[in-house]
């Protein structure tokens, strides 16, 4: 929420409000987290009648909630006011989106998720490189952390082992994400919720184009709209909610579930069960990206304003 000059209220936030934020970026993470499981009921041989589906049911999902949070006439507001920095997150989520439906017929669930959660430092290394933004001494070292980690878990395409296209749609995922942060931190009026309905807009339309058939059967529709409305709607919605009301470095702490829970519930579910380079290079991505969380607590004197520390913040 924002007061009447358009700032954020977080810095004033009461406890029981706090609790609240955590609980809803908490679930959030969690609902996410289920999405590489749900794929993988999904029968339909296509990947992108899978993106088209998810896509749908995700944007009527966001549509309907911005209509009960700001009607109407709000709603239009939103998404009239994004100009060319909500355009331009709408792509970036657009293919994000689409790579991670797509790279989920080439590669685990582990892989992909272990390289999103390198997506903060990342960003950090796209602002140095476009803004030159000055980016701290333990920041270089994580960010060097995350590159090592990332090229032992593509070293497998190398050795030809795993589909190099996995690993290449995993880091596009982790650049489109990247891109969108710094993008929402520069431009801080964008908002975050139309520009991702945006983005499932323009996700669905190109699908549209590139699909053999539109039709899929009826267990694969319902899994579909949990897949599009339940794990990517609600889990950007309750994101939306939660996250102005608790810090950045919490915010971003509370999203690491995602890559914590989502390879677990894929290998107790299907028994998919990720190779040795990806948990060691995985690993590594993600104590870096935990330990450099934990130097933004001890950096944040006070509650810091949603997307500070290279944190994407949906609205």
């Amino acid at each position: 929420m924002t007061n009447a000059a358009g700032h954020s209220r977080v810095a004033f936030a009461p406890r029981s409000s706090e609790r609240v934020g955590f609980l809803l970026v908490f679930l959030s993470a969690l609902f996410w987290s289920f999405g590489g499981a749900l794929a993988r009921f999904i029968e339909t041989g296509d990947s992108w009648t899978v993106v088209f589906w998810r896509s749908t049911w995700a944007c009527l999902f966001l549509l309907a909630f911005m209509a009960w949070r700001d009607g109407l006439s709000g709603t239009v507001k939103l998404f009239r006011d994004m100009g060319l920095p909500g355009l331009a997150v709408g792509f970036c989520f657009a293919v994000a989106s689409t790579s991670f439906v797509v790279a989920l017929g080439y590669t685990t669930v582990a892989n992909i998720l272990l390289m999103q959660a390198g997506v903060p430092l990342l960003a950090a290394l796209i602002t140095w490189v476009v803004f030159r933004e000055r980016v701290s001494t333990p920041t270089w070292i994580a960010i060097a952390a995350v590159i090592c980690g990332v090229a032992i878990m593509v070293s497998e395409s190398l050795t030809g082992d795993v589909s190099p296209v996995g690993d290449g749609l995993s880091l596009l995922i982790a650049v489109a994400f990247s891109t969108a942060t710094v993008i929402t931190r520069r431009f801080s009026h964008v908002r975050m919720t139309p520009a991702t309905c945006l983005g499932t807009m323009i996700a669905g339309a190109f699908a549209a184009t590139q699909l053999s058939a539109f039709a899929v059967t009826a267990p694969d529709m319902a899994i579909l709209f949990a897949f599009g409305a339940i794990n990517l709607g609600l889990g950007l919605a309750l994101f939306a909610t939660g996250a102005r009301l608790i810090p950045a470095a919490f915010a971003a702490l509370l999203g690491t579930f995602e890559t914590i829970l989502g390879p677990i519930w894929v290998w107790l579910i299907h028994g998919e069960t990720p190779s040795l380079r990806t948990v060691i290079g995985g690993g590594v991505v993600f104590a870096a990206l935990v330990i450099h969380i934990g130097m933004e607590f001890r950096r944040q004197s006070r509650p810091a304003r949603p997307g500070a520390a290279g944190v994407p913040l949906p609205d």
